[in-house]
């Protein structure tokens, strides 16, 4: 199906600097300002009811996210089908298949692949930020092992690394929560490390399950591009 109108033509070409194997990824810009309300059915997008006071900037991202999310499924499995969103807003996915989607600032993409394949998936972007709202949010999203660990990179860089960690946790979360059914935050989890090809790894400092329990480290990927961190997060059957 095409995108919806107020969206360029889909990519189907992952950013960053290692494709996950055995997954269609879709992305698409999309433009606010260019939406209208009779885009949820020209593109056969259900309506959920919080959106009927939606301003336009959230109806479009979520559409262009719907629309990419549809896309990927049937890339990847055949299946043409839209996630609706469950009372804990998580997208639902059909059984067959794991997915994730994300959308930031005119950008929006969504990742598939078979159940057969992953548990579980996550991808996130941010706009990075600057360093002025870098440091307010650094006790935030910040353990206070990560403060000392990466001082050199804050100092260095704030609003990128700060940018980076927030993308990787949230990734992070999407990718365990269809999982654990538990929901966390930036202070259960750090960043132990990551180099310049953008390769992360995650330690977990929260019980979530016996198998996702305090400590278990996850790898983890993350790239930069015009201005933006996208994060990934796959978690293999």
């Amino acid at each position: 199906m095409n995108p919806p109108r107020c969206c360029s033509p889909f990519q189907t070409q992952w950013p960053g600097h290692q494709t996950p194997a055995k997954t269609a990824f879709v992305s698409t810009l999309f433009n606010a300002a260019a939406f209208h309300d009779d885009e949820f059915d020209t593109c056969n997008i259900p309506r959920p009811a919080i959106f009927e006071r939606a301003v336009n900037k959230r109806k479009a991202e979520y559409v262009a996210g719907r629309a990419c999310a549809r896309e990927a499924l049937e890339l990847e499995t055949g299946i043409s089908s839209v996630p609706e969103i469950g009372e804990d807003r998580a997208p639902i996915w059909p059984a067959e298949a794991v997915g994730t989607i994300t959308h930031s600032d005119g950008w929006a993409a969504a990742l598939v692949a078979s159940r057969q394949h992953y548990q579980g998936l996550g991808i996130d972007v941010e706009t990075v930020m600057s360093a002025d709202r870098a440091h307010r949010l650094i006790q935030e999203i910040l353990t206070p092992n990560e403060q000392r660990r990466h001082a050199s990179a804050l100092e260095a860089d704030p609003g990128q690394l700060l940018t980076i960690i927030f993308s990787l946790k949230e990734s992070l979360f999407k990718a365990l929560y269809p999982i654990v059914k538990r929901r966390f935050y930036f202070q259960h989890a750090e960043l132990v490390g990551f180099d310049n090809q953008g390769q992360a790894t995650l330690r977990l400092l929260t019980e979530l399950s016996p198998e996702w329990h305090h400590g278990r480290e996850v790898d983890a990927q993350f790239t930069v591009f015009d201005n933006r961190i996208l994060s990934l997060v796959t978690i293999p059957s």
